[in-house]
């Protein structure tokens, strides 16, 4: 039995980029009965809601006086995918980032385990910071990593905020990797490189990547664990389908969410030429100082932890990834989920 068998979900940051793509997997395999909640801001979000069908709309601030009151409205959610954050690496307004991203987490989850509801959360890649390559998804390494950047640094005060709080076998914490696809057109400038380097190819017939800072390391052969956001959802789902208890233990934790490969950019840049159809010729540029101390070189999933739990979906491999992006939703003018052929 599904966690939202018995119930409505509550999915925050739901127009977002992953949030709506859940949306969208959802509404896919039939559930509509969903509480979005979210902040609509400025920018274009609203338009990865447009396609997808829910049953209402709420604000965080909507929601946490809701949840202060009690309301009726909220006595009918049985399972959270807890997605809304500003996942803004740039960001650089502590304050801002520590009350968004674990403030209102922490309250969340307080109210979630107080009523037994199934919690699924998402921590980030980011918190590993220079971790070793692997990077395990094991709990008790947790006070050990090192985020290089505020934003790491406020999924990583939660993390450690559930582990001391004795909440983390009952709860489900994702750190997402490196996740690209449609739906992340109004993330500017913190969009994946692939719908900007389809820009720089259509515009220049060129590709920029960074030049390497380190000597151990040439240009472009950086790594990274890149995750297809359709493989994502599917991974995020799977932790809120799995029972509570298997096999005498608690399957609640923190589960690594990416490819569990580690490619090159070189690798994603001819990846997006391939897919446009064009030779690809790529020009290195120099990396802003503002990133050089924050930079990762190397980031790689171990998702046996998840693998073991059960999950045994095939990923799908970059090149196929992208040229899905490419092809289906970039090249047609930014098409959204839910307005694609789903046939």
């Amino acid at each position: 039995m599904k966690a939202w068998d018995q119930g409505q979900i509550l999915l925050t940051g739901g127009a977002g980029f992953i949030g709506s793509a859940l949306l969208w997997e959802l509404n896919r395999r039939g559930w509509e009965d969903v509480l979005i909640c979210d902040s609509l801001g400025q920018d274009e979000r609203f338009r990865n809601l447009i396609p997808l069908r829910f049953t209402e709309l709420l604000s965080p601030s909507e929601l946490l006086d809701c949840i202060g009151r009690n309301e009726v409205k909220l006595e009918g959610i049985s399972c959270i995918f807890h997605l809304g954050a500003c996942a803004d690496t740039a960001e650089h307004n502590a304050d801002f980032l520590i009350r968004n991203n674990y403030g209102f987490s922490r309250q969340l989850a307080e109210w979630a385990v107080a009523k037994g509801i199934r919690f699924v959360y998402a921590s980030s890649a980011a918190t590993y910071g220079a971790a070793a390559p692997g990077m395990p998804d094991d709990e008790e390494q947790l006070p050990y990593l090192r985020p290089l950047n505020i934003y790491g640094y406020s999924k990583h005060l939660f993390d450690l905020y559930a582990r001391r709080r004795g909440f983390l076998s009952q709860i489900y914490g994702m750190k997402y990797f490196n996740i690209f696809g449609p739906n992340e057109y109004h993330k500017g400038p913190m969009m994946s490189f692939v719908p900007r380097g389809v820009r720089q190819i259509s515009e220049s017939e060129t590709l920029g990547l960074f030049r390497s800072c380190r000597s151990d390391c040439s240009d472009g052969e950086q790594t990274r664990d890149f995750l297809y956001v359709k493989d994502a959802v599917r991974m995020s789902l799977f932790l809120a389908e799995v029972p509570a208890i298997q096999n005498g233990a608690p399957t609640g934790g923190i589960y690594n969410i990416g490819s569990g490969i580690a490619s090159r950019w070189i690798d994603l840049a001819r990846a997006i030429a391939d897919a446009m159809g064009v030779p690809l010729r790529v020009e290195y540029i120099d990396m802003p100082e503002i990133l050089k101390l924050q930079y990762q070189y190397h980031t790689l999933a171990d998702i046996q932890k998840l693998r073991h739990l059960g999950y045994d979906e095939e990923i799908t491999p970059l090149k196929e990834a992208v040229q899905d992006y490419v092809q289906r939703y970039l090249l047609p003018s930014h098409k959204y989920l839910g307005e694609e052929d789903l046939s």
